[in-house]
């Protein structure tokens, strides 16, 4: 099998626990692209959040963000294809969010918002305080999420978390039970609420496809439940190490640990010696 396509979810995947992506990754991936392989990162992440990575990574293509709601296209700094919440169900969810002790981020267009400072937020600024400006993601306090609704052209997500999984859980179904919108997984303290159908292996197949290839084609990396579409779509779908059990299942291939250089290896013995 040729793999023409890398795909690569970040946290707990190509990043390490320290945020960073080990030195033999980015030599490893910088030769695949010599090779006229490309390599695509797929994330839960907002567009805005991505930049020291992308850069690091000298990409020149599409990111796949908020788990697979939108394809962004940095240089022509610009949404391919998303499907966002509508206005509607976006507003439900704020007004749903203040009765439960649920903590959460608004995804918006170009910005990460929020009305509660809590540890999460947090530790956004202290990872973003150690990046440079430019690099530094937008963040924005509001004080009602309605009025970053009405003033958004697109709310992609909410990344909803809490330390009491039982209220997080009992907040998800209820979301999925009233607005039928997606809920997953992205950590084991955090859940996404998205619209239907919207999923990393979703968006990953409409742009593989767009670029004439088949998903065949691809190997994929991935460590959480969120990487699961994505993962069992590809033509190899590689759980980390560190991921669950119920990951592992979906995945052709289990690799190392993501503080070890098992993407590397993995590239170099299915990607570069085909």
């Amino acid at each position: 099998m040729k793999y023409q396509i890398i795909a690569l979810d970040l946290d707990g995947t190509l990043l390490n626990s320290q945020k960073q992506i080990l030195q033999e990754s980015l030599d490893t991936l910088a030769l695949a692209r010599q090779q006229g392989v490309k390599v695509v990162i797929v994330t839960g992440r907002h567009h805005v959040a991505i930049h020291p990575f992308y850069q690091a990574l000298q990409l020149d293509t599409p990111a796949i963000c908020c788990n697979g709601t939108y394809t962004y296209h940095y240089q022509k700094q610009q949404v391919l294809s998303g499907t966002p919440l509508t206005k509607s169900q976006a507003t439900r969810v704020a007004q749903l969010l203040r009765n439960h002790p649920i903590q959460s981020l608004m995804y918006i267009d170009n910005a990460m918002t929020f009305e509660q400072k809590d540890d999460s937020i947090d530790r956004w600024y202290a990872w973003a305080a150690r990046l440079p400006e430019n690099q530094r993601p937008n963040m924005l306090h509001v004080d009602k999420f309605e009025t970053a609704i009405d003033q958004a052209n697109n709310v992609w997500k909410f990344a909803t978390s809490s330390d009491d999984e039982d209220a997080l859980n009992h907040f998800s179904k209820l979301v999925e039970k009233e607005l039928g919108l997606a809920c997953e997984r992205s950590w084991h303290n955090q859940i996404d609420l998205a619209q239907q159908g919207n999923s990393k292996g979703n968006r990953l197949r409409e742009w593989v496809e767009s670029q004439g290839i088949s998903m065949n084609n691809v190997i994929a990396f991935g460590d959480n439940l969120n990487d699961v579409s994505m993962l069992s779509q590809a033509g190899l779908g590689v759980a980390m190490g560190n991921s669950s059990d119920e990951v592992k299942m979906h995945a052709n291939l289990v690799a190392g640990e993501n503080d070890t250089p098992t993407i590397a290896n993995i590239i170099r013995e299915r990607v570069l010696q085909q």
